[in-house]
């Protein structure tokens, strides 16, 4: 393992301190829970995705292998089965390890990771409005979605075809009862996962010793194995076999598959806890099984048609299945629980329009159900159960949404180091170039799938990116509208000034999304009630580039004028705004209001489409559709329902 000296000599000056900021940030936050406590933690969460990659990956990687060189024909060359799992075994230590845990996971956002964590790490570093930026966090953020949904279908379908072998007259009940476990799994989600997450982390600490010791037991079945520890096999494999390389590097990234939660779930569980047990346990357990299949296929050459349940007798098959089921069930709840997340953060960071959050614990913040997003990701795993109907089916369109992924990380990274980190490009390039250079490998070999099942992640994407775009320019073009016709604040305050209205008691609190203009609810509260409040305070919510802000640091105020008041109320990207817990930090700091007698004014907008425009016609429907369905502010900002007044107006876009 490298050492935390070594990776931050690696990491430069520029990160060192950032990640001691991040560090001492973490040990505050997870000290009570203890290192072992959060280590076990990560293994349930972080590595349930990859720790169920061993029932597919060397099966699918040597069928690829058999169908390109033999026809299907049997035994397979020994060098074959020892360069595949050569390729694995070096996949998992440059990808995984090298690129993820050593690296990655030192480029935080304030302790938090993931796509959208580097997206505003390279907004803060290259200016939020960026265009190439932008564009990458929409493609990553799309290409999550589809794995999100690909992994729950091949994870819980791969672990149900056990069946098959433990009790065949279930043979053909493979599909329906993947079916009724997806159904109940998403089911749950509004429950919340706080209690069944207790159980996560000692059921995969359990399946991880199952992994290593079935894999031990059979590793001496042929001790020429070991030979695949060195990568020169892996490499004379690509290179004497070029007409199949391809296909093979697109199985052989299932291994990997799941890699990136390393980096998602970093502010769950810290640094430390995740690195310790990937290296101390996770890891070892992976190659162990990876070598025991592969000895058991070079003894054995027909095992390969099934070679992770081939590792056990007769009589550990139902046990084996039923472990396994459970096990694509944690590491699916551990996707579809990122998805949440990343929608709260793509929400936040203006990506898509306000879905309603629902808390399902009192004391997680993190915890959350999107109702909206759970029945998508419902559908879409559903009809991909039914439209390819076996793990190796769905094989074929897995790869492209992880490694599309895996690779806007990597330029993202890239972007971060030599803008964030200060380091010049050369250098950024040097130390992330060749990691990508894998990762645009695994995209590229996973594309020769395109018609045979992958096309159906690169449809799913491009659906998100077209929805994420079209809100992002919709919402733009809107603004720029609405500021033709908006008033200075200030020339207002002054106008009043000097011919006051009619005041009546109480506070009055006008939302808006630009501090400089007057609110359109005030004005119209103006025109057509002829009264103004005692106390005005124009209060704008904006989302940092960071996770979390602290209160000190949630609201400023700025006196305008006798009766007025400019607020900022500001939220990471990571929380879900709060109005009034944001008005009562003002309360504390001596403004002075009474939240019974405070009034809230939010413009409601009625928008049309408009013959000229910035967006085509359907984009513009399009827009106006997601509008309709966003969440109401009332709702989103969690403003008392009985307090607010809604003004409306119609807008063109």
């Amino acid at each position: 393992m490298v050492s935390d000296t070594k990776a931050s000599v690696l990491a430069g000056q520029g990160s060192n301190e950032q990640a001691a900021g991040g560090d001492a940030e973490q040990a505050g936050a997870h000290a009570p829970a203890g290192f072992f406590a959060l280590a076990l933690g990560s293994i349930g969460v972080v590595y349930g995705d990859i720790g169920t990659s061993p029932l597919y990956a060397l099966r699918e990687a040597v069928h690829a292998v058999s169908g390109g060189i033999s026809g299907g024909a049997w035994p397979i060359a020994r060098e074959t089965i020892i360069g595949v799992l050569s390729l694995i075994l070096w996949s998992l230590i440059l990808v995984v390890t090298i690129k993820y845990v050593v690296i990655l996971l030192r480029a935080d956002n304030k302790g938090e990771g993931g796509t959208l964590s580097l997206v505003a790490l390279a907004q803060r570093a290259m200016g939020r409005s960026h265009g190439l930026v932008l564009a990458l966090g929409i493609t990553g953020a799309a290409l999550f979605y589809g794995d999100s949904m690909l992994t729950p279908a091949i994870s819980v379908l791969s672990a149900v075809e056990g069946f098959r072998l433990a009790a065949p007259e279930l043979g053909h009940y493979v599909v329906p009862i993947t079916v009724v476990i997806l159904v109940a799994l998403f089911a749950v989600q509004s429950r919340g996962t706080g209690k069944v997450a207790a159980f996560f982390g000692p059921v995969m600490a359990l399946w991880f010793a199952v992994l290593g010791l079935t894999g031990l037991l059979h590793i001496m079945d042929d001790p020429d194995v070991f030979r695949a520890l060195l990568p020169h096999y892996g490499l004379m494999f690509l290179i004497n076999h070029p007409a199949v390389a391809f296909a093979v590097l697109g199985a052989v990234c299932l291994a990997v598959t799941g890699a990136e939660a390393l980096y998602a779930d970093l502010g769950h569980f810290g640094r430390g806890p995740i690195r310790a047990a990937w290296m101390g346990f996770v890891f070892p357990a992976l190659v162990l099984n990876y070598f025991g299949q592969g000895a058991l296929v070079l003894a054995h050459p027909d095992a390969i048609e099934n070679p992770f349940y081939r590792l056990v007798p007769d009589w550990g098959l139902l046990p084996l299945t039923v472990m396994a089921m459970v096990a694509t069930i944690i590491a699916s709840q551990a996707v579809i629980t990122g998805a949440f997340s990343l929608t709260r953060q793509a929400i936040q960071l203006g990506l898509l329009p306000r879905l309603e959050v629902r808390f399902t614990s009192a004391s997680h913040q993190g915890q959350i159900f999107l109702p909206r997003v759970n029945a998508m990701l419902l559908v879409g795993v559903l009809f991909l159960v039914a439209m390819f109907g076996s793990s190796s089916g769905l094989a074929h369109a897995y790869g492209i949404s992880v490694f599309g992924a895996m690779v806007v990380d990597g330029i993202l990274a890239i972007l971060v180091i030599w803008r964030g980190w200060r380091w010049s490009l050369a250098l950024a390039a040097l130390l992330i170039a060749p990691f990508l250079a894998i990762d645009i490998a695994f995209f590229a070999a996973n594309l020769l799938k395109l018609f045979s099942g992958g096309y159906v992640p690169v449809l799913l994407a491009s659906i998100l990116i077209i929805v994420m775009w079209t809100w992002v320019k919709g919402t733009a073009i809107l603004f720029a509208k609405t500021r033709k016709v908006d008033v200075p604040l200030v020339e207002l305050v002054e106008m009043l000034q000097k011919s006051p209205p009619h005041r009546v008691k109480g506070t009055a609190v006008f939302l808006t999304s630009d501090p400089e203009t007057a609110p359109s609810a005030l004005l119209h509260n103006l025109k057509h009630n002829k009264v103004l409040h005692e106390k005005n305070v124009i209060l704008t919510v904006k989302t940092a580039d960071v996770p979390r802000i602290g209160d000190e640091e949630r609201v400023n105020i700025e006196p305008i004028a006798d009766g007025f008041w400019r607020v900022e109320m500001t939220f990471g990207y990571m929380e879900t705004p709060n109005v009034p817990k944001g008005l009562a930090i003002l309360r504390k700091r001596g403004f002075k209001f009474d939240i019974m007698s405070t009034s809230f004014f939010l413009s409601r907008r009625s928008i049309r489409p408009a013959a000229q425009s910035g967006m085509p016609l359907w984009q513009d429907r399009l827009f106006i559709s997601l509008a309709k369905n966003a969440n109401d502010a009332t709702d989103f900002f969690q403003i008392p329902t009985g307090r607010v007044v809604e003004v409306g107006t119609q807008v063109t876009v």
